[in-house]
Protein backbone atom coordinates (compact mmCIF):
# COMPACT_ATOMS: atom_id res chain seq x y z
CA UNK A 1 0.00 0.00 0.00
CA UNK A 2 1.24 3.55 -0.70
CA UNK A 3 2.03 5.41 2.14
CA UNK A 4 1.45 8.91 2.53
CA UNK A 5 4.77 10.12 4.35
CA UNK A 6 6.41 8.50 1.52
CA UNK A 7 4.47 9.93 -1.20
CA UNK A 8 4.77 13.91 0.45
CA UNK A 9 8.86 13.38 0.32
CA UNK A 10 9.15 12.72 -3.15
CA UNK A 11 10.61 16.30 -3.79
CA UNK A 12 12.63 16.15 -0.93
CA UNK A 13 15.90 14.54 -2.60
CA UNK A 14 18.51 16.03 -4.57
CA UNK A 15 18.78 13.48 -7.20
CA UNK A 16 16.66 10.46 -8.05
CA UNK A 17 18.17 6.84 -8.92
CA UNK A 18 15.64 4.26 -11.28
CA UNK A 19 16.16 1.01 -11.61
CA UNK A 20 14.24 -0.96 -14.11
CA UNK A 21 14.38 -4.25 -13.85
CA UNK A 22 13.29 -5.27 -17.31
CA UNK A 23 12.68 -8.88 -17.87
CA UNK A 24 16.15 -10.15 -17.49
CA UNK A 25 17.47 -13.15 -15.70
CA UNK A 26 18.48 -11.47 -12.80
CA UNK A 27 14.81 -9.63 -12.39
CA UNK A 28 13.12 -12.22 -10.87
CA UNK A 29 13.62 -14.89 -8.00
CA UNK A 30 16.09 -15.12 -5.88
CA UNK A 31 18.32 -12.83 -8.37
CA UNK A 32 15.85 -10.03 -8.28
CA UNK A 33 15.48 -9.59 -4.55
CA UNK A 34 19.08 -9.57 -4.17
CA UNK A 35 19.37 -6.58 -6.40
CA UNK A 36 16.23 -5.41 -4.42
CA UNK A 37 18.23 -5.51 -1.05
CA UNK A 38 20.89 -4.28 -2.26
CA UNK A 39 19.25 -1.14 -3.41
CA UNK A 40 17.70 -0.75 -0.56
CA UNK A 41 21.14 -0.87 1.32
CA UNK A 42 21.97 1.91 -1.25
CA UNK A 43 18.92 4.12 -0.05
CA UNK A 44 19.41 3.77 3.28
CA UNK A 45 23.44 5.03 2.61
CA UNK A 46 21.76 8.14 0.43
CA UNK A 47 18.53 8.41 2.17
CA UNK A 48 17.67 12.44 2.34
CA UNK A 49 20.08 13.11 -1.00
CA UNK A 50 19.30 10.34 -3.49
CA UNK A 51 15.94 8.57 -4.10
CA UNK A 52 16.30 4.57 -5.27
CA UNK A 53 13.09 3.71 -7.11
CA UNK A 54 13.23 0.15 -9.02
CA UNK A 55 10.55 -0.76 -11.36
CA UNK A 56 10.20 -5.06 -10.76
CA UNK A 57 7.99 -7.31 -12.77
CA UNK A 58 4.64 -7.39 -12.06
CA UNK A 59 5.42 -11.10 -10.46
CA UNK A 60 7.79 -9.58 -8.13
CA UNK A 61 5.87 -6.89 -6.58
CA UNK A 62 4.54 -8.92 -3.79
CA UNK A 63 7.69 -10.17 -2.73
CA UNK A 64 10.13 -7.12 -3.05
CA UNK A 65 7.57 -4.66 -1.58
CA UNK A 66 7.74 -6.74 2.08
CA UNK A 67 10.99 -6.55 2.18
CA UNK A 68 12.23 -2.75 1.32
CA UNK A 69 11.60 0.67 2.75
CA UNK A 70 14.03 2.93 1.75
CA UNK A 71 13.90 1.73 -2.09
CA UNK A 72 10.53 2.41 -3.44
CA UNK A 73 8.34 -0.09 -5.90
CA UNK A 74 7.17 0.44 -8.93
CA UNK A 75 5.62 -1.59 -11.22
CA UNK A 76 6.82 -1.77 -15.27
CA UNK A 77 3.33 -1.15 -16.63
CA UNK A 78 -0.16 -0.59 -15.78
CA UNK A 79 -3.12 -0.79 -18.16
CA UNK A 80 -5.62 2.73 -17.82
CA UNK A 81 -8.52 -0.32 -16.89
CA UNK A 82 -10.57 -0.44 -14.07
CA UNK A 83 -10.73 -4.17 -12.44
CA UNK A 84 -13.36 -6.40 -14.60
CA UNK A 85 -13.62 -8.28 -17.64
CA UNK A 86 -9.90 -7.17 -19.25
CA UNK A 87 -8.01 -10.43 -19.44
CA UNK A 88 -4.57 -10.33 -19.51
CA UNK A 89 -4.29 -6.47 -18.83
CA UNK A 90 -2.92 -5.14 -15.41
CA UNK A 91 -5.83 -2.54 -13.73
CA UNK A 92 -4.00 -0.27 -11.33
CA UNK A 93 -5.95 -1.66 -8.33
CA UNK A 94 -3.61 -4.94 -8.80
CA UNK A 95 -0.21 -3.45 -8.53
CA UNK A 96 -1.41 -0.94 -5.52
CA UNK A 97 -2.60 -3.88 -3.85
CA UNK A 98 0.35 -5.65 -4.36
CA UNK A 99 2.44 -3.08 -3.03
CA UNK A 100 3.69 -0.93 -5.37
CA UNK A 101 3.97 3.31 -4.82
CA UNK A 102 4.22 3.97 -8.13
CA UNK A 103 4.48 2.51 -12.35
CA UNK A 104 6.75 3.16 -14.98
CA UNK A 105 4.74 4.18 -18.06
CA UNK A 106 5.25 4.67 -21.86
CA UNK A 107 8.92 2.75 -21.94
CA UNK A 108 10.24 2.87 -25.57
CA UNK A 109 9.58 -1.25 -24.73
CA UNK A 110 5.98 -0.97 -23.70
CA UNK A 111 4.29 2.23 -25.68
CA UNK A 112 1.26 3.56 -25.25
CA UNK A 113 -1.01 6.05 -26.96
CA UNK A 114 -1.39 9.71 -24.74
CA UNK A 115 -4.69 9.27 -24.11
CA UNK A 116 -3.86 6.15 -22.42
CA UNK A 117 -0.94 7.85 -20.60
CA UNK A 118 -3.78 10.11 -20.02
CA UNK A 119 -5.64 8.14 -18.41
CA UNK A 120 -3.06 5.62 -16.62
CA UNK A 121 -2.10 9.12 -15.19
CA UNK A 122 -5.60 10.06 -13.82
CA UNK A 123 -6.07 6.69 -12.50
CA UNK A 124 -2.91 6.13 -10.64
CA UNK A 125 -3.20 9.58 -9.11
CA UNK A 126 -6.69 8.57 -8.06
CA UNK A 127 -5.12 5.87 -6.57
CA UNK A 128 -2.22 7.40 -4.60
CA UNK A 129 0.53 6.32 -6.98
CA UNK A 130 3.24 8.27 -8.55
CA UNK A 131 4.28 8.07 -12.46
CA UNK A 132 7.17 7.96 -14.20
CA UNK A 133 6.08 8.99 -18.10
CA UNK A 134 8.79 8.18 -20.64
CA UNK A 135 9.27 10.13 -23.41
CA UNK A 136 11.32 9.57 -26.67
CA UNK A 137 11.37 13.65 -27.95
CA UNK A 138 11.57 16.65 -26.38
CA UNK A 139 7.94 17.62 -27.93
CA UNK A 140 6.55 13.79 -26.69
CA UNK A 141 7.91 15.10 -23.25
CA UNK A 142 6.25 18.49 -23.59
CA UNK A 143 2.89 17.06 -23.96
CA UNK A 144 3.13 14.04 -21.15
CA UNK A 145 4.18 16.69 -19.24
CA UNK A 146 0.47 18.61 -19.73
CA UNK A 147 -0.92 15.23 -18.19
CA UNK A 148 0.93 16.55 -14.73
CA UNK A 149 3.16 12.73 -14.06
CA UNK A 150 5.16 12.12 -10.79
CA UNK A 151 8.23 12.26 -13.35
CA UNK A 152 9.24 12.51 -16.95
CA UNK A 153 12.60 10.65 -18.16
CA UNK A 154 13.24 11.19 -21.64
CA UNK A 155 14.87 8.27 -23.69
CA UNK A 156 16.14 8.35 -26.90
CA UNK A 157 15.03 4.26 -28.16
CA UNK A 158 18.30 4.24 -30.64
CA UNK A 159 20.44 4.64 -27.65
CA UNK A 160 18.55 2.38 -25.24
CA UNK A 161 20.94 -0.49 -23.93
CA UNK A 162 23.89 0.69 -26.23
CA UNK A 163 26.22 2.29 -23.65
CA UNK A 164 26.03 5.46 -25.33
CA UNK A 165 24.66 7.91 -22.84
CA UNK A 166 22.27 10.49 -24.51
CA UNK A 167 23.19 12.96 -21.97
CA UNK A 168 26.49 13.00 -23.92
CA UNK A 169 25.55 11.52 -27.54
CA UNK A 170 22.84 13.96 -27.67
CA UNK A 171 22.66 17.05 -24.76
CA UNK A 172 20.47 18.85 -26.63
CA UNK A 173 17.49 16.62 -26.79
CA UNK A 174 18.15 16.67 -22.31
CA UNK A 175 17.87 20.22 -22.73
CA UNK A 176 15.31 20.63 -25.47
CA UNK A 177 13.08 18.83 -23.23
CA UNK A 178 14.05 20.76 -20.06
CA UNK A 179 12.99 23.74 -21.90
CA UNK A 180 9.58 22.35 -23.28
CA UNK A 181 8.56 20.57 -20.54
CA UNK A 182 9.19 23.77 -17.80
CA UNK A 183 7.04 25.86 -20.40
CA UNK A 184 4.11 23.22 -20.11
CA UNK A 185 4.43 22.70 -16.68
CA UNK A 186 7.35 23.58 -14.41
CA UNK A 187 6.65 21.06 -11.63
CA UNK A 188 7.46 18.11 -13.13
CA UNK A 189 11.04 16.78 -12.87
CA UNK A 190 12.70 15.03 -15.80
CA UNK A 191 15.14 11.98 -15.30
CA UNK A 192 17.77 11.70 -18.36
CA UNK A 193 17.26 7.82 -19.53
CA UNK A 194 18.94 5.63 -22.30
CA UNK A 195 22.81 4.65 -22.26
CA UNK A 196 23.50 5.92 -19.34
CA UNK A 197 25.93 3.23 -17.85
CA UNK A 198 28.65 4.38 -15.32
CA UNK A 199 28.58 7.74 -12.67
CA UNK A 200 30.29 10.25 -15.63
CA UNK A 201 27.01 9.64 -17.73
CA UNK A 202 24.64 10.10 -14.37
CA UNK A 203 27.05 13.57 -13.26
CA UNK A 204 26.64 14.27 -17.05
CA UNK A 205 22.72 14.13 -16.37
CA UNK A 206 22.49 16.44 -13.51
CA UNK A 207 24.92 19.29 -15.30
CA UNK A 208 22.14 19.43 -17.78
CA UNK A 209 19.77 20.08 -15.15
CA UNK A 210 17.71 16.68 -15.41
CA UNK A 211 17.09 15.49 -11.37
CA UNK A 212 18.45 12.02 -12.10
CA UNK A 213 18.76 8.85 -13.70
CA UNK A 214 16.86 5.90 -15.64
CA UNK A 215 18.96 2.32 -16.03
CA UNK A 216 18.27 -0.48 -16.38
CA UNK A 217 21.53 -2.66 -17.85
CA UNK A 218 24.15 -0.82 -16.07
CA UNK A 219 22.90 -2.18 -12.97
CA UNK A 220 21.13 -5.42 -13.82
CA UNK A 221 23.98 -7.11 -16.07
CA UNK A 222 26.19 -5.55 -13.58
CA UNK A 223 28.80 -7.91 -11.73
CA UNK A 224 28.10 -5.62 -8.74
CA UNK A 225 24.88 -4.10 -8.79
CA UNK A 226 25.03 -2.77 -5.58
CA UNK A 227 28.57 -0.87 -6.33
CA UNK A 228 26.86 0.30 -9.76
CA UNK A 229 24.08 1.76 -7.67
CA UNK A 230 26.03 3.39 -5.20
CA UNK A 231 28.81 4.75 -8.21
CA UNK A 232 25.88 6.25 -9.84
CA UNK A 233 24.37 7.93 -6.39
CA UNK A 234 27.46 9.24 -5.76
CA UNK A 235 28.21 10.57 -8.75
CA UNK A 236 24.84 12.61 -9.04
CA UNK A 237 25.35 14.01 -5.51
CA UNK A 238 28.92 14.95 -6.40
CA UNK A 239 27.57 16.82 -9.64
CA UNK A 240 24.35 18.48 -7.80
CA UNK A 241 26.83 20.14 -4.63
CA UNK A 242 28.88 21.52 -7.48
CA UNK A 243 26.02 23.04 -9.18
Amino acid sequence: MVSETKTKKKYDWIATLVVNYKAYPTAFGDKGLAIALSAERVAEEYHGTVRVVIAVPATEITRISEVVDKAVVYAQHVDPYEPGAHTGYLPVEAVKEAGAQGTLLNHSEHRLVLSDIDRAVRRATQLGLETLVCADTPTAAAAVAALSPTMIAIEPPELIGTGIPVSKAKPEVVTNTLKLVRMVNPDVPVLTGAGITNGEDAAAAIRLGTVGVLVASAVMKASDPEAKMRELAEAMVKATEKK
